[in-house]
């Protein structure tokens, strides 16, 4: 195991993604299991806080350290099994999300959870329950969870199989490897029924393996996962859309939400399924434009869309994806298609390139991240979408929006200029997540929580709730020393 404890080597372990800064004595490198183990024996001996660390992709702090020290699962990256006659393959949580994909789809398979960062380590992904493009069709991380390894905060260890352990009326019980008895209470609280990565899952008989998924690294530490994989499909229709007008681009989403909502429920496959539905403002075209010639002049948004083909199908499901563009004032004739993989492969880099631009835009100015990751009901979203923006025009902020639309989940980046344009930002994003909440939705759908939403969990779920889950947490880490400052105050 390698141990860093010199600033000077340690200054990766400080930053993430979202420019979010901290600080630690030392960062810990353990290469097993029983390594995790002993560290996290010690430092619950000790009481010294611990910060699990992921690739630093994250978007809200929560791999950042506030204090004490650092666990990078870096070292534990081996993919232990795939597995193509039962639909699994067991990882390590340091597995870069991108590699895991390059193996999987070696052996004809992938793996449906695809965030926008696929730098990834796949612990991260399970700690925030990450999701994705692919999401409108299957559902985040949670739904492909099938086995956990944790070590909890004392050493312990917990082996969970989904369908195993479940929960009775908001009671959890949970053995340990040491055959210790954890009765825990679930807190009360509803989730809103939209896409959600806000806080703790819970529910009165919720399996126990999902408590875990989403905690961001404050009830144990994830050594090993078992995951469900995909045959990959006989084709993918990949294709961006470009509109006139905002509500054309938003009305072509809403009717191919509910025609896949539809054939769901069917047995047809002649008719139109996205597996994602992606949108991209005027503003946020203008900031790929320079590298993306395909965007044309006359375009006011853009909607990037895919659907998983059948070789019976592939000609007559295009033509109906073609027809419902023109239905919507879509230019047809400027119909970006990936022919091949190497038009996929563009596509795709198209979609992620607006995530990564914001991101490089905040480093530049040094600025900390002011993107929303709220998502509200279906019935609602295309209104909220336009008082969102109203907001930001008001205070002449400069933006981009761009989302999953077909999950009527926004990300709308504030790009402020100055130190009085962020402190309005910030108002603004506190308005648009008080919003969001008043609507049945959530102030986070796929990042997570950790230090930098604090607030806005608290504004959610109200202080009964996060008082329900603190207790939660002190049942499986007593001196709480895991995550500290994710979801909760640092000095809880």
């Amino acid at each position: 195991m390698i141990i860093k404890s010199a600033q000077d080597e340690i200054q990766n372990y400080l930053v993430d993604a979202s420019n979010f800064r901290g600080n630690c004595d030392a960062v810990y490198l353990p290469e097993s299991a029983e390594e995790v183990l002993r560290i996290l024996e010690t430092a619950n001996t000790s009481k010294t806080k611990v910060t699990i660390a992921g690739n630093h992709t994250g978007l809200t702090g929560s791999g950042i350290p506030q204090y004490g020290i650092v666990i990078s699962t870096e070292k534990l990256n081996r993919i232990v099994e795939i597995n193509t006659e039962e639909n699994y393959a067991i990882v390590e949580p340091a597995v870069l999300l991108n590699d895991f994909q390059s193996e999987l789809k070696r052996v004809g398979f992938f793996y449906p959870p695809d965030p926008t960062e696929t730098n990834c380590f796949i612990g991260g992904t399970i700690a925030t329950n990450a999701s994705g493009a692919k999401t409108f069709k299957y559902g985040a991380t949670r739904n492909f969870v099938l086995e956990l390894e944790i070590v909890l905060a004392d050493g312990d260890k917990l082996l969970l199989k989904r369908g195993e352990v479940f929960a009775e009326k908001n009671v959890l019980r949970l053995q340990t490897e040491n055959e210790y008895i954890l009765s825990l209470q679930l807190p009360n609280y509803k989730m809103p029924k939209v896409k959600n990565a806000s806080g703790y899952f819970v529910s009165e008989t919720m399996d126990a393996i999902d408590l875990f998924i989403g905690s961001e690294g404050t009830l144990g530490v994830i050594t090993k996962a078992k995951l469900k994989i995909l045959p990959l499909p006989f084709d993918v229709l990949s294709c961006v859309a470009f509109f006139p007008e905002e509500k054309e681009g938003l009305a072509f989403i809403e009717e191919a939400r509910s025609l896949s909502y539809l054939i769901r429920n069917s047995n047809s496959d002649e008719r139109v399924e996205a597996r994602a539905l992606e949108f991209f403002d005027f503003n946020s075209l203008n900031f790929l434009r320079k590298d993306y010639p395909q965007i044309g002049e006359n375009v006011f948004c853009a909607v990037w869309f895919e659907q998983e083909l059948t070789r019976q199908n592939e000609d007559s499901v295009t033509q109906l994806w073609i027809e419902l563009i023109a239905k919507h004032s879509g230019n047809v004739d400027k119909v970006w298609i990936g022919i091949d993989e190497k038009d996929k492969a563009l596509l795709h880099e198209f979609r992620h390139s607006i995530s990564s631009k914001v991101n490089e835009y905040i480093s530049k100015n040094n600025l900390r991240k002011l993107g929303t990751d709220v998502a509200v009901p279906d019935e609602v979203f295309s209104n909220y979408y336009f008082y969102c923006k109203s907001l930001v025009e008001k205070e002449k902020i400069d933006y981009v929006a761009y989302g999953h639309f077909g999950n009527s989940h926004l990300h709308l980046n504030m790009l402020p200029k100055n130190e009085d344009e962020f402190q309005k930002g910030k108002e603004i994003y506190k308005m648009i997540c008080q919003k969001a909440i008043e609507l049945g939705g959530t102030v986070s759908a796929e990042h997570g929580i950790g230090k930098s939403k604090r607030e806005y969990l608290l504004m959610m779920y109200g202080e009964v709730a996060i008082n329900e889950m603190i207790a939660l947490k002190k049942s499986l880490d007593p001196n709480m020393i895991l995550g500290n400052g994710n979801l909760f105050g640092i000095n809880i």
